[in-house]
């Protein structure tokens, strides 16, 4: 079967999209031989900041000369965007022969469709004979299935309310579970330490070592330089990350202080970190594109963001006030029904000068017209979209010299806006192939 054909297959194996819990995979990860992998792994968990840690962290690994492997979810345009190895998408070959094996592997045994991805992801890894695997967490930490292995160094970067019918409805609840991946007499990397007190208590519990944001590990900024004093390396006149917010310094810290962490990590150079961190790439956070407006005039600028819960639509926010446009800001939104929409929106209201809401697909997604009464009493009267083309389309048809466009609520917004603004993806990253006439 082509990779297509299994992704399809995987989502039908199982009864249920999503069923945490560390038994079913365990037993086919014990099958494949691949519970205790050949290669240490740093886990990275938390309600956001996770794909720019995982990003950071892989990038100065590859910097200090270790041959590198991550994991991370979803994927915008592409399957094999999950799965990297020293940078590069791992080839559909290498993904399909790890989905044979997993098949053969597992019996009677059902996967949900993350589950194939993780184990595929650490089958890949010890194909390649990768010295660090870097993963990210689906959902949670305690019962998400990159808890199958034992990480070396295990990283949270922040609690959020997000995902509540699963983790809970309070933030101790969430930090319970996103906690989950600590484990005894390890470092546990904390990106603030304005955590719940069932963060501190696992930490406690287990005996995991904890290296903690401005008390184990600082970090200064200045313009548009700053410096890193972590638990040996002492960095200073760094680079600003390659990622734009003022976040991005504290993620970078937290997978410097990562790297640190990780039991024979090769002494970081101030050259190195600053080219790692440099050359990250990773597109739908605040990433900034140019189109031309509907007139004559400069272009206007787009910013893509998967900002899809309450605490990031708050970071989307800041970043949007920090960076002023002398026109309109124009948002084109799309939220899957199980995210607390009413709530991005009014992080965002006072930023956003008009909506444009469209219809997402999929059994998650909802009709612009369904998406805008959950909107109703903090945004009044949005424009309609039957998909995001169209809300891509109406925006631009309204935006001109001096206006800009916001595109945020979901991975699946943001892998349709990048389409729809002429991007192809490639080994190393996006780059913007078509202009507009």
């Amino acid at each position: 079967m082509t990779l297509s054909e299994w992704l399809e297959r995987q989502e039908s194996v199982h009864s249920r999209s999503i069923d945490l819990g560390l038994e079913r995979v365990a037993t086919v990860a014990r099958a494949l031989d691949i519970d205790r992998p050949p290669y240490r792994v740093i886990t990275v968990g938390g309600t956001n900041g996770k794909g720019s840690t995982v990003a950071y962290v892989e990038a100065i690994l590859r910097a200090a000369g270790h041959r590198t492997g991550s994991l991370t979810s979803p994927h915008l345009l592409r399957y094999n965007e999950r799965v990297r190895l020293n940078g590069a998408q791992a080839c559909d070959e290498a993904l399909v022969s790890a989905f044979e094996r997993i098949e053969r592997g597992r019996g009677r045994t059902t996967l949900t469709f993350f589950e194939y991805n993780t184990l595929a992801a650490l089958l890949v890894f010890a194909d390649a004979a990768v010295e660090v695997a870097v993963l990210e967490v689906g959902l949670g930490g305690r019962l998400d299935a990159t808890n199958v292995v034992d990480p070396e160094v295990s990283v949270v970067c922040s609690v959020g309310f997000d995902h509540r019918d699963w983790l809970g409805d309070t933030l101790e609840a969430i930090g319970a579970e996103k906690a989950g991946i600590f484990r005894a007499d390890r470092p546990a990397v904390l990106g603030t330490a304005e955590m719940p007190a069932s963060v501190y208590a696992a930490i406690a519990r287990l005996r995991a070592r904890p290296v903690v944001a401005q008390r184990d590990f600082t970090w200064t900024v200045a313009g548009d330089r700053w410096s890193y004093h972590g638990l040996s390396a002492r960095l200073e006149d760094l680079p600003a990350p390659a990622l734009v917010g003022a976040i991005q310094f504290g993620n970078a810290a937290t997978a410097l202080a990562a790297y640190e962490s990780l039991p024979g990590a090769r002494a970081l150079t101030l050259a190195q970190a600053s080219a790692a961190l440099r050359s990250v790439h990773l597109p739908g956070r605040f990433q900034i594109v140019r189109l031309p407006g509907h007139g004559p005039g400069d272009p206007v600028e787009w910013i893509l963001d998967v900002a899809h819960n309450e605490p990031a639509a708050e970071v989307l926010a800041e970043n949007l006030r920090a960076r002023p446009v002398a026109g309109r800001t124009y948002a084109v939104c799309g939220i899957l029904n199980d995210k607390d929409a009413a709530a991005i929106a009014r992080m965002l209201a006072t930023v956003c000068d008009e909506w444009i809401v469209c219809a997402l697909p999929g059994p998650r997604g909802s009709t612009a017209r369904e998406l805008a009464r959950r909107l109703a009493g903090t945004v009044t009267a949005p424009l309609l979209a039957d998909s995001v083309d169209e809300g891509c389309a109406l925006a631009r048809a309204r935006a001109g010299p001096g206006d800009r466009v916001v595109v945020f609520g979901s991975f699946v917004t943001v892998g349709s806006a990048l389409q729809w603004v002429g991007y192809t993806e490639e080994d190393t990253g996006f780059r913007l192939v078509r202009e507009y006439a």
